[in-house]
């Protein structure tokens, strides 16, 4: 199993980025939570170990983690200690500039999905 622990949902991902991901298994999207300014580091330790359960239930092979910076690190840090491959989605930005009537300047970023890079 392949699990997506991000807020970007697989049905939303471009043909390559699924077949990439299925090479681990099926495809199963779990939404990273809203983690506040004012959590402190005993609530995202106490998150994560939360997170890691709900995950090991699902027996994954890779798991992609991306969100909120230290519950990543917190999370991906206790996976591998239970040898779970930590991916990270890699992508170019492509960025389009284009002058509106009033002269600003409007930007639109389109990402494409290149591979998955393993957390080392």
């Amino acid at each position: 199993m392949f699990i997506n622990f991000s807020n970007h949902p697989s049905t939303r991902w471009s043909e390559k980025q699924v077949l990439y991901a299925k090479q681990y298994g099926e495809i199963c999207d779990m939404a990273f939570p809203s983690v506040g300014p004012t959590a402190d580091e005993n609530e995202i330790e106490n998150l994560s170990s939360q997170i890691l359960g709900d995950i090991m239930k699902k027996h994954p092979k890779a798991v992609l983690v991306q969100g909120e910076f230290t519950l990543c690190y917190s999370l991906i840090k206790k996976l591998r200690k239970e040898n779970i491959r930590c991916l990270a989605a890699c992508s170019t930005r492509n960025v389009i500039e284009k002058t509106q009537s009033d002269g600003s300047i409007k930007r639109e970023s389109v990402f494409e999905f290149c591979r998955f890079r393993e957390y080392v």
